[in-house]
């Protein structure tokens, strides 16, 4: 069975994107897929800010994506970027730990100012990383019903771009493995 490994760089919980990214994996859990889901919580806050890329957590991690069929990530926007922590839990990963991986961004922020974060800060990154990022998904701190975390997108656009990016990952998947 294929994995997708999801990965939350938000510092706070519960967040919205947690809850976001918990939709996520119901969704890819009825595509066939199984999950392993990361937050930059998971991690002693001093193998992340001492840059301890040796920690066996780290080595454990970067070892889980590397096997990984594809991942999503998700952050939380501060400062019109992803969160420094996320930055910090990726920094520890091996340059090519994404090689040839469908990756999913996505992010949430306060406003629609931020938008282009995903483009700007998000995708440079997974493409460090040897990654293939996918269009990606933003959304606004309101489009997400902390409180039903089951459904906690309303939207019926939003849904639909939702499913339509989730499509796509499963594709990328299914194309990577043909290719092998």
């Amino acid at each position: 069975m294929s994995q997708i490994v999801i990965i939350s760089g938000s510092p706070a919980v519960p967040s919205r994107t947690d809850i976001t990214l918990k939709y996520f994996e119901s969704l890819v859990n009825e595509a066939g897929f199984s999950t392993v889901t990361y937050s930059v919580t998971d991690f002693a806050a001093d193998d992340l800010v001492k840059g301890r890329y040796d920690s066996s957590d780290i080595v454990k991690f970067a070892d889980v994506v590397k096997q990984a069929d594809a991942v999503i990530i998700g952050s939380p926007v501060y400062k019109a970027s992803y969160t420094g922590v996320l930055k910090s839990l990726l920094d520890l990963l091996p340059e090519s730990v994404l090689k040839n991986k469908p990756v999913l961004p996505m992010m949430v922020g306060g406003s629609t100012r931020h938008l282009l974060a995903i483009d700007y800060s998000l995708k440079p990154l997974i493409g460090i990383l040897k990654g293939q990022p996918l269009q990606g998904l933003y959304f606004v701190d309101g489009e997400i019903d902390k409180n039903d975390t089951a459904a906690p997108i309303k939207d019926k656009e939003l849904l639909e771009r939702i499913q339509s990016q989730i499509a796509e990952l499963v594709e990328a998947i299914e194309k990577g493995k043909s290719a092998n």
